[in-house]
């Protein structure tokens, strides 16, 4: 497939709020995963505000723990922070001349092979909600073009966030919402907890599990968790949901 059907499927993809199995915690999995194909990074994640202003990551395109340490990194500062912060995009060309100023982060990401990292502001009009993370495993700035791309499909999944509903949505539904699907990640994150103990397998493979049950029954991945946590399904159920080859 060319560029600009991946394009035009990543934007239609962001952009489907109404089909019937329109799910926000997909719609973040679809974000960070067009982002990791379009783009010339190697690995990204999305973050999104909660009522006190710290960073919760929403997706990620790799659930390694260094991974998710690296990112929990910047809850509270970082170039992630940062981004969200001042609603602007914030480079990090050469995390090896960071150690000074950063040098938490730096370590991190040297330890899982990281070398320069793109923040992206996700925004609704100029309200920030979040910011995309984006990494490479080489030195250099981002092109331009990609950081215009990324804030895009950042603004677009930001935009079908708010359209989520069948209802109008007002001005002031934005945090509603927002923490609406913090509440539904947190979910996820104690059913792939759920199901990797009880496959004996990693919060990686369980978190794909999960994915492809959902997928393969046409169902929301927030009914699917809801229902492993509210013990209304059995793991079994899930843990059978192979993969396709």
């Amino acid at each position: 497939m060319n560029r600009e059907r991946q394009l035009a499927q990543a934007f239609l993809a962001l952009s489907d709020t109404y089909a019937a199995e329109f799910d926000p915690l997909h719609l973040f999995h679809s974000l960070v995963h067009a982002c990791h194909d379009l783009l010339d990074v190697d690995a990204a994640a999305v973050m999104i505000a909660d009522a006190r202003g710290g960073l919760r990551t929403m997706a990620s395109t790799d659930e390694d723990a260094a991974f998710a340490e690296l990112l929990q990194l910047q809850n509270g500062h970082g170039p992630c922070m940062d981004s969200y912060r001042i609603g602007e995009p914030v480079s990090v060309p050469d995390i090896a001349a960071e150690r000074e100023r950063r040098p938490e982060l730096a370590t991190v990401m040297t330890e899982v092979g990281y070398d320069s990292l793109q923040a992206i502001p996700m925004r609704l009009q100029e309200r920030p909600l979040g910011a995309l993370t984006l990494l490479r495993r080489r030195p250099g700035r981002l092109n331009d073009d990609d950081v215009h791309l990324a804030q895009a499909l950042a603004d677009s999944a930001a935009l079908a966030l708010m359209h989520w509903s069948t209802e109008p949505a007002r001005s002031d539904d934005v945090i509603t919402r927002v923490q609406s699907v913090i509440a539904s990640k947190a979910t996820l994150e104690i059913a792939k907890g759920m199901i990797a103990q009880y496959a004996d397998t990693t919060i990686a493979d369980a978190s794909q599990l999960l994915t492809t049950y959902a997928k393969q029954r046409r169902l929301r991945l927030t009914e699917t968790v809801q229902a492993l946590v509210h013990r209304d399904m059995n793991p079994a159920a899930v843990v059978e949901a192979k993969p396709r080859t």
